[in-house]
């Protein structure tokens, strides 16, 4: 890897861990640098899911105050569902064919942005105002738990944008606001991470070069991304993520 790509790599993983604390989807700037400098896009996307792991790290460290205030009960179930979602999907990716993926990839990152963009109309649909609590306490446990299982398998299958679909899947099933809920999903997504970076570590087709270049650098992001989140506009930071992963999808479709 020469100078330029390292730098390319480096600063992807530095705004992919911050733009992954602000409000989701920062691996999507991650994986096309990836790409960028030659990596096969089955190998980019394990890579990606690696490379990413500090950052989740800094992440939660950066929230540390807002996961101190929420349910453990609820934090444990939660982490568990997912886990158990990852291991899944982590399999089924190692199982895809390169040319298989390379045609799911464009519709995953596709439907994560508009999911995003659409958040508030869908959440309307599934859950009536009328029907809504204020803090999300008295929403069935359950049905979240199935809801971020499903999340886990997505994580664990595409690191791109695994944020988001977590970010969409807590919003829509808890009334809880958004800088709440990215301090629950930092917590998960590095439940995620971590089960895929054990699996890939084993198994996936690894970059470990890309990985050395940008971990630290995704490390510094979430945490500082995470003391940027709680200062910024909800709105703001919710089409910040639809615009990065409409641009990376329409990238996809047309390389």
């Amino acid at each position: 890897m020469d100078l330029p790509a390292v730098v390319a790599v480096g600063g992807a993983g530095l705004l992919s861990g911050a733009v992954n604390s602000i409000a989701g989807g920062g691996s999507l700037l991650l994986f096309p640098a990836l790409l960028g400098v030659g990596l096969p896009t089955l190998t980019a996307n394990v890579t990606n899911s690696v490379a990413n792991w500090p950052g989740w790290v800094g992440q939660v460290y950066g929230f540390a105050d807002d996961l101190k205030a929420q349910s453990r009960r609820r934090l444990v179930l939660l982490s568990v569902a997912t886990g158990l979602g990852t291991i899944v999907g982590s399999v089924l990716l190692l199982a895809t064919t390169s040319a298989t993926f390379n045609l799911v990839v464009p519709v995953l990152v596709l439907f994560a942005s508009l999911l995003m963009a659409g958040q508030r109309q869908v959440k309307k649909l599934v859950r009536p105002p009328d029907k809504a609590t204020s803090s999300g306490a008295r929403r069935p446990w359950a049905g979240l738990a199935v809801v971020m299982a499903a999340a886990g398998v997505y994580g664990g299958y595409f690191g791109g944008a695994m944020g988001v679909i977590m970010l969409v899947a807590l919003a829509l099933a808890t009334t809880d606001g958004l800088r709440r809920l990215n301090a629950l999903k930092g917590a998960l997504s590095l439940v995620d991470s971590t089960i895929s970076l054990l699996i890939f570590a084993l198994w996936g087709p690894v970059d470990w070069l890309a990985v050395a270049v940008a971990a630290p650098t995704a490390l510094i992001g979430g945490y500082f991304g995470a003391r940027l989140a709680r200062r910024l506009n909800e709105e703001v930071l919710r089409w910040l993520v639809v615009a990065v992963g409409l641009a990376v999808s329409i990238a996809l479709f047309i390389g």
